[in-house]
């Protein structure tokens, strides 16, 4: 099914809505002269690390620890992934790295 002129109009607009919305919403409702709400501080400290939380609970949802691999190969890839953290701190590298040892683990060894 093909969308007529006027629908594919008004989806490109929203979009472009949506998007303007999403980024001067925080400009508009903190403006610079005034303090940030602490609450709004607080979610800026704890929200990176739930996300991070949510995105291995994720990662590792469908990993079955009694059958096929049992897990191994994401369980070395994570590995790879903090080591590499640690050791340079580039988030780029551990997350290609890992990228990296888990396909080759999964192609070619699992």
């Amino acid at each position: 099914m093909t969308m007529s002129l006027v629908q594919q109009m008004i989806t490109i607009a929203m979009v472009v809505l949506g998007t303007m919305l999403t980024r001067f919403l925080p400009f508009i409702l903190f403006p610079s002269g005034k303090p940030t709400p602490k609450y709004i501080q607080y979610l800026g400290k704890v929200l990176p690390s739930a996300v991070l939380g949510l995105l291995v609970i994720y990662c590792f949802k469908d990993v079955g620890l009694l059958s096929g691999s049992y897990g191994i190969p994401e369980f070395i890839a994570v590995a790879v992934v903090a080591l590499l953290h640690f050791w340079r701190r580039q988030m780029l590298l551990s997350m290609a790295g890992g990228t990296i040892v888990y396909m080759f683990l999964v192609q070619l060894v699992f």
